[in-house]
């Protein structure tokens, strides 16, 4: 049986080697994806994963336990993310050729297309695309609380904890975001 995060975090807080390499594996994918969404540009987001790793591995030992490994890992991401974004680093996108930006995933890659026949999944992957489209004109706080709720599948109480404010504050975000969705995508 495999260890549970919460206890590799623990040897991790240890200097185990072993169980930081397990936590980079099981989450390696989960923060790029995470950052990459708040900060939309690949390299920024790279940096920012490799970031959380690096504080992950210093700050082990501050993990107390009092919520779910992932859900300190989330909070982690998104903060670092947010940071990242204020810093305004995000000034070298606007100074980049177009053509460089091969190497960002697709949007439609979030959700999966339904197995439906090819006219549909157009129809869905030109849907998704405007949907994600609108959700990036969302303000910092609403759109993270959307990707964690939505893409992470995280309940609104990790949700909560991941930006250190209350449910209630992040229902407000969800209820925002969605009016906000509703009214750019014209369905009012």
């Amino acid at each position: 049986m495999d260890p549970s995060d919460e206890v590799l975090c623990q040897r991790v807080a240890e200097r185990d080697d072993v169980a930081f390499e397990l936590l980079v594996s099981r989450y390696q994918q989960r923060a790029y994806r995470l950052a990459w969404s708040i900060l939309r540009d690949a390299d920024e987001a790279r940096d920012v994963a490799q970031e959380v790793f690096i504080r992950l591995y210093k700050r082990a030992g501050s993990f107390g336990g009092r919520a779910r490994f992932s859900t300190w890992f989330y909070r982690l991401v998104v903060n670092l993310s947010l940071d990242h974004q204020r810093r305004g680093r995000w000034w070298r996108r606007l100074v980049r050729d177009a053509g460089d930006d091969d190497d960002q995933p697709d949007l439609t890659t979030r959700l999966p297309a339904p197995t439906l026949d090819p006219i549909d999944t157009l129809e869905w992957e030109r849907q998704t695309k405007r949907l994600w489209a609108a959700v990036d004109q969302l303000a910092p706080r609403q759109r993270a609380a959307v990707l964690l709720h939505v893409q992470e599948g995280l309940p609104t109480r990790d949700v909560a904890a991941a930006l250190e404010c209350s449910e209630a504050t992040v229902r407000v975000h969800l209820h925002r975001a969605l009016n906000a969705l509703k009214k750019s995508l014209g369905k009012e």
